[in-house]
């Protein structure tokens, strides 16, 4: 089956309950991505790991592709479109480094650092101003991410400090993200992110091979896939619903990162990691809601501003 051509988005009719049916299996998506992973970098190293990722993830996007292919490449940013997917290389290596000794409900409560950093990068890259609400949401985000790190405090293995990094170079990734939104259909961002990885894991995955099991095989072929399709059902919920419906959703990650955790590696997440996971959610949903108040207040003084026609 071809992927649909979209829309243009004022063509889109809101479906809510739809787009947060779609985000729900994102997230779910995108956990079982980080499954898969940390059980194959129990066995095999991690760039290997990261070049699965995304040598089926293409797989995957060119059957959906299709005859459509060629129409999606083109792209008018083609520097920003490479910046945008070596961030996500950068960060897909870095997260599979890390959970190879962290279990997936603390790394995934670091990686919800992102949107936090995201406020942060947004006023020298974007030229944005933040207020001091904003402000006091980051710092709480940034506490919430102490208390699980909690250093001087507890055993927490050095490889946490992959996953801040991984915040970090994520941060970037959906900073150009938006960027490229008017620039570029979604659909060539979405070609684009694997691509880029593709190739880049390539070149570097020969040096370290260590031949994969058939068990290993299936592994890597499910987890291009799940990240093939949770980017495809993302771009989905997007169109079916306004981000400020979805945001809070995206928090469902961290019940599949703890249920997963739990099933597969036996793992339970402490104390600290739940009450920062907390926080850190608090502080990202309260960000999130002022960016949407903020944007609000924007249009409607420029709306009042605007010439009136006679």
């Amino acid at each position: 089956m071809a992927l649909p051509v979209s829309r243009p988005a004022f063509l889109q009719d809101d479906n809510i309950p739809r787009g947060i049916f779609l985000m729900l299996i994102t997230t779910l998506f995108f956990v079982l991505i980080d499954t898969c992973a940390k059980q194959l970098s129990q066995s095999l190293p991690v760039m290997e790991v990261v070049w699965a990722r995304f040598m089926f993830h293409v797989l995957v996007v060119l059957v959906l592709l299709r005859g459509t292919v060629f129409r999606y490449a083109r792209t008018n940013r083609p520097w920003l479109q490479l910046f945008r997917s070596a961030m996500l290389v950068a960060t897909t290596y870095l997260f599979f480094t890390g959970i190879q000794q962290i279990d997936l409900a603390m790394a995934s409560s670091i990686m919800f650092l992102s949107p936090i950093l995201i406020t942060v990068l947004s006023v020298p890259l974007l030229g944005e101003r933040i207020g001091v609400r904003r402000v006091m949401g980051v710092l709480a985000g940034l506490t919430g991410a102490l208390i699980i790190v909690r250093p001087g405090l507890g055993e927490v293995p050095a490889a946490a400090f992959y996953l801040i990094a991984a915040a970090c170079t994520n941060s970037l990734y959906q900073l150009t993200t938006r960027m490229l939104r008017q620039h570029d259909d979604a659909y060539t961002t979405l070609l684009y992110t694997g691509l880029v990885g593709m190739v880049a894991s390539s070149m570097a995955v020969p040096l370290e091979w260590v031949p994969p099991t058939p068990t290993a095989w299936g592994l890597m072929a499910g987890m291009g896939t799940f990240g093939a399709l949770g980017h495809f059902t993302l771009i989905r919920a997007f169109q079916s619903a306004p981000p400020s419906a979805l945001m809070p959703f995206a928090y469902s990650g961290l019940v599949w990162a703890t249920l997963f955790g739990y099933v597969v590696f036996s793992n339970l997440p402490d104390g600290y990691t739940i009450v920062g996971a907390a926080v850190i959610t608090a502080s990202g949903i309260y960000i999130f809601h002022r960016e949407q108040k903020a944007a609000k207040t924007a249009a409607a003084v420029q709306v009042a501003q605007a010439p009136q026609s006679d």
